[in-house]
């Protein structure tokens, strides 16, 4: 086998291994914003843009404020799960907050998501 296969193969590795992030933002008027993404550091620095890359509904919003992030195991789950928050009410989304829990009901169950504090997102792997 050549070294570009093993090359390849190890890069499929790292990117099935990353873990997804799912998060609510607040902005300075108290409107939430929800997102994916895999570096929540990042980020939140494009949001604030002190990086290129935010969102345009965040632009001139700040100080911004991680209210939630939820870890997640792949992209797919991520976007299904940002989809449904996003079509939440605001009282719903306040909820999700309080618990800081997410469900997830599925044909197979129902799984639970807990929130990872936002003082903790220094340390997450990146």
């Amino acid at each position: 086998m050549s070294s570009n296969t093993h090359k390849r193969d190890n890069l499929c590795e790292a990117k099935a291994a990353t873990a997804w992030y799912l998060y609510l933002i607040e902005n300075r008027l108290g409107q939430l914003y929800t997102g994916i993404t895999t570096d929540p550091k990042r980020r939140i620095a494009q949001h604030r843009g002190e990086k290129v890359g935010g969102a345009k509904a965040l632009k001139g919003k700040s100080p911004l404020t991680f209210r939630a992030i939820f870890q997640l195991s792949n992209k797919s789950e991520a976007a299904v799960l940002e989809c449904k928050v996003k079509k939440l009410t605001r009282t719903q989304k306040n909820n999700i907050i309080q618990s800081g829990k997410l469900e997830l009901t599925n044909k197979d169950g129902t799984l639970t998501f807990n929130c990872i504090r936002a003082e903790l997102v220094d340390s997450l792997p990146t």
